[in-house]
Protein backbone atom coordinates (compact mmCIF):
# COMPACT_ATOMS: atom_id res chain seq x y z
CA UNK A 1 0.00 0.00 0.00
CA UNK A 2 1.44 3.39 -0.95
CA UNK A 3 1.06 6.48 1.15
CA UNK A 4 0.26 9.88 -0.30
CA UNK A 5 3.28 12.21 -0.35
CA UNK A 6 2.98 14.80 2.40
CA UNK A 7 0.46 12.69 4.32
CA UNK A 8 2.62 12.39 7.42
CA UNK A 9 1.91 15.83 8.91
CA UNK A 10 1.46 15.21 12.64
CA UNK A 11 -1.76 13.61 13.77
CA UNK A 12 -4.39 12.56 11.31
CA UNK A 13 -7.94 13.81 11.81
CA UNK A 14 -9.31 10.38 12.66
CA UNK A 15 -6.79 9.67 15.44
CA UNK A 16 -9.24 10.42 18.28
CA UNK A 17 -11.60 7.77 16.84
CA UNK A 18 -8.92 5.28 15.84
CA UNK A 19 -10.20 2.54 18.17
CA UNK A 20 -13.73 2.93 16.80
CA UNK A 21 -12.48 2.63 13.22
CA UNK A 22 -10.39 -0.42 14.09
CA UNK A 23 -13.40 -2.12 15.72
CA UNK A 24 -15.58 -1.37 12.71
CA UNK A 25 -12.93 -2.65 10.29
CA UNK A 26 -12.54 -5.83 12.36
CA UNK A 27 -16.30 -6.42 12.06
CA UNK A 28 -16.08 -5.83 8.30
CA UNK A 29 -13.22 -8.33 8.11
CA UNK A 30 -15.49 -10.84 9.86
CA UNK A 31 -18.24 -10.09 7.36
CA UNK A 32 -15.81 -10.82 4.50
CA UNK A 33 -14.88 -14.16 6.07
CA UNK A 34 -18.60 -14.90 6.46
CA UNK A 35 -19.15 -14.17 2.78
CA UNK A 36 -16.34 -16.54 1.83
CA UNK A 37 -17.90 -19.21 4.01
CA UNK A 38 -21.34 -18.64 2.45
CA UNK A 39 -19.92 -19.12 -1.05
CA UNK A 40 -17.90 -22.17 0.02
CA UNK A 41 -21.08 -23.67 1.53
CA UNK A 42 -23.05 -22.78 -1.60
CA UNK A 43 -25.62 -20.65 0.20
CA UNK A 44 -28.54 -19.05 -1.63
CA UNK A 45 -27.50 -16.21 -3.99
CA UNK A 46 -29.86 -13.64 -2.51
CA UNK A 47 -28.60 -14.34 1.02
CA UNK A 48 -25.03 -13.76 -0.17
CA UNK A 49 -26.02 -10.56 -1.98
CA UNK A 50 -27.77 -9.32 1.17
CA UNK A 51 -24.54 -9.80 3.11
CA UNK A 52 -22.51 -8.11 0.36
CA UNK A 53 -24.86 -5.13 0.63
CA UNK A 54 -24.43 -5.00 4.42
CA UNK A 55 -20.65 -5.13 4.09
CA UNK A 56 -20.69 -2.43 1.40
CA UNK A 57 -22.76 -0.16 3.67
CA UNK A 58 -20.33 -0.76 6.54
CA UNK A 59 -17.35 0.14 4.34
CA UNK A 60 -19.14 3.24 3.04
CA UNK A 61 -19.80 4.31 6.61
CA UNK A 62 -16.10 4.02 7.48
CA UNK A 63 -15.14 5.89 4.31
CA UNK A 64 -17.58 8.72 4.98
CA UNK A 65 -16.39 9.02 8.57
CA UNK A 66 -12.77 9.22 7.48
CA UNK A 67 -13.66 11.76 4.80
CA UNK A 68 -15.50 13.91 7.34
CA UNK A 69 -12.52 13.75 9.71
CA UNK A 70 -10.15 14.64 6.86
CA UNK A 71 -12.24 17.66 5.86
CA UNK A 72 -12.66 18.88 9.43
CA UNK A 73 -9.03 18.45 10.39
CA UNK A 74 -6.57 18.23 7.51
CA UNK A 75 -8.34 20.41 4.95
CA UNK A 76 -9.43 23.08 7.45
CA UNK A 77 -5.92 23.29 8.92
CA UNK A 78 -4.35 23.59 5.45
CA UNK A 79 -6.90 26.26 4.49
CA UNK A 80 -6.00 28.24 7.63
CA UNK A 81 -2.34 28.14 6.66
CA UNK A 82 -3.08 28.99 3.03
CA UNK A 83 -0.65 28.63 0.18
CA UNK A 84 -0.16 25.68 -2.14
CA UNK A 85 -0.70 23.12 0.67
CA UNK A 86 -4.32 24.27 0.95
CA UNK A 87 -4.85 23.70 -2.76
CA UNK A 88 -3.31 20.23 -2.49
CA UNK A 89 -5.57 19.24 0.42
CA UNK A 90 -8.71 20.49 -1.33
CA UNK A 91 -7.74 18.59 -4.49
CA UNK A 92 -7.08 15.42 -2.46
CA UNK A 93 -10.47 15.70 -0.79
CA UNK A 94 -12.20 16.38 -4.10
CA UNK A 95 -10.52 13.33 -5.66
CA UNK A 96 -11.48 11.15 -2.68
CA UNK A 97 -15.11 12.27 -2.96
CA UNK A 98 -15.09 11.49 -6.68
CA UNK A 99 -13.72 7.99 -5.98
CA UNK A 100 -16.41 7.38 -3.37
CA UNK A 101 -19.17 8.56 -5.69
CA UNK A 102 -17.93 6.30 -8.51
CA UNK A 103 -17.67 3.23 -6.27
Amino acid sequence: MTETPGADHGHHGYIHRKDDYLKRLTRIEGQARGLQRMVAEEKYCIDILTQVSAMTKALESVALGLLEEHLAHCVVEAARQGGPEADVKVKEASDAIARLVRS
